[in-house]
């Protein structure tokens, strides 16, 4: 009996024990503090907001002219060297000339020879108008042949006829030296406008063959003036338009913006000069993934008097859609659209989340401009660190 007594004395003692730390966890459980939820937030500030289309740009010379040689021949001097400022009509580079200038001489020899013999005509043609106006009278008084007649009023029309065939040599040969005039002027090169000498590809002593293609002597861009070469996606083109403003920035001035007006968008895009309708044709037929990327230029101009600007720099290029200098900004992750409408999470000092409609104005996909909803301060949710308890139905799905 007494080892009875023992026994259930300790499994009394043993389910006691049990009993005490079952209810020690419930009472935890059971009076547990809840973590508080913690959000990432974002503050809704107010600040200038910019809206643009992103492009990449390529900057040339406004103008940009390749000088070369009508004349055949060896360069006999050039005046310009890599660098330097030239005005238009200035001479920039002499073409040995003595082909040119004999050209020339031979046909100036040629016009003063029919020249000469026409004078020599029209001294003959004056006696022979004398002779025929005698021949006349006297054939009038019966004092003379109609036969000598006739040969004196032949004559007379045979050497005017020579005379006009002459005149029509001597335009003939008067072209002749005109041309060879031109050609001489030819190894003369002179700039076609006021700039810079941005390429030299020959040298003093090299010959130059015309006869086949102009060779070039030298480039001669204007600085002062850049043009701006925008790569322009076809999803974006739609987007912008002549007029709008532009700015952008180069590698070596990050910091720097350079502002224009966009003057143009080429209306088809620069694979155009390259496709053949060949190749079109297989392009159309071709899978959309295998499908190259459409870039239409938009042109603009920006001033370069101190010419920092170079030819063939990359630019960063971005194309104003709209700008708002007071407006109300909050990222664009902390929007969401509920039944077509714009809405955001707005959490307050208490860490209490309500959800508002908003009205978006300007919206690029990092930046939303709140037009109304929202007040400058005010602390957006972007998302939700942790969470022991569920979100409230205010909350929403968690972003």
């Amino acid at each position: 009996m007494a080892l009875r007594r023992t026994l259930f004395s300790r499994k009394g003692f043993l389910l006691l024990m049990l009993l005490i730390v079952v209810v020690v966890i419930v009472w935890a459980l059971l009076h547990q503090r809840k973590a508080p939820t913690e959000f990432l937030t974002a503050t809704v500030e107010q600040r200038p907001l910019q809206q643009a289309v992103l492009a990449d740009g390529t900057l040339t010379a406004s103008k940009l002219v390749s000088v070369g040689a009508q004349a055949s021949g060896q360069i006999k001097r050039l005046w310009v060297e890599l660098g330097d400022r030239v005005k238009q009509g200035q001479l920039v580079a002499e073409i040995d000339s003595m082909t040119q200038q004999n050209a020339l001489q031979n046909a100036q020899a040629a016009l003063k020879n029919i020249e000469a013999q026409r004078a020599a005509k029209q001294a003959m043609l004056s006696n022979y108008r004398a002779a025929f106006a005698r021949q006349q009278a006297m054939l009038a008084k019966k004092l003379t042949a109609k036969a000598d007649y006739d040969d004196a009023l032949a004559t007379l029309t045979a050497t005017e006829a020579e005379i006009r065939a002459l005149d029509a040599q001597i335009a003939q040969a008067q072209i002749e030296v005109n041309t060879a005039q031109v050609n001489l002027s030819y190894t003369r090169i002179v700039s076609p406008i006021d700039g810079t000498v941005v390429s030299v590809p020959i040298e003093e002593g090299q010959t130059v063959n015309a006869v086949q293609s102009a060779p070039t002597l030298i480039k001669v861009a204007n600085l002062d003036t850049m043009t701006v070469k925008a790569q322009i996606s076809e999803a974006d083109v739609i987007k912008v338009e002549p007029g709008m403003k532009v700015w952008f920035t180069i590698l070596g001035e990050p910091q720097k913006r350079y502002e224009g007006t966009l003057r143009a968008i080429e209306p088809a895009p620069d694979s155009i000069n390259s496709d053949s309708t060949s190749s079109s044709l297989t392009s159309s037929s071709s899978s959309s993934s295998d499908k190259t990327a459409i870039y239409y230029y938009g042109l603009f101009d920006v001033p370069n008097p101190q010419h920092r600007l170079r030819i063939s720099m990359s630019a960063e290029v971005h194309i104003v859609l709209g700008e708002r200098q007071h407006a109300v900004v909050i990222p664009a992750t902390a929007l969401d659209t509920i039944d077509g409408k714009s809405s955001v999470q707005v959490v307050d000092a208490r860490q209490q989340v309500t959800r508002r409609q908003v009205e978006v104005g300007l919206n690029d996909n990092v930046e939303a401009e709140i037009i109304s909803g929202l007040q400058p301060g005010e602390k957006v949710v972007l998302g939700q660190r942790s969470a022991v308890d569920a979100p409230t139905a205010s909350m929403g799905p968690p972003r």
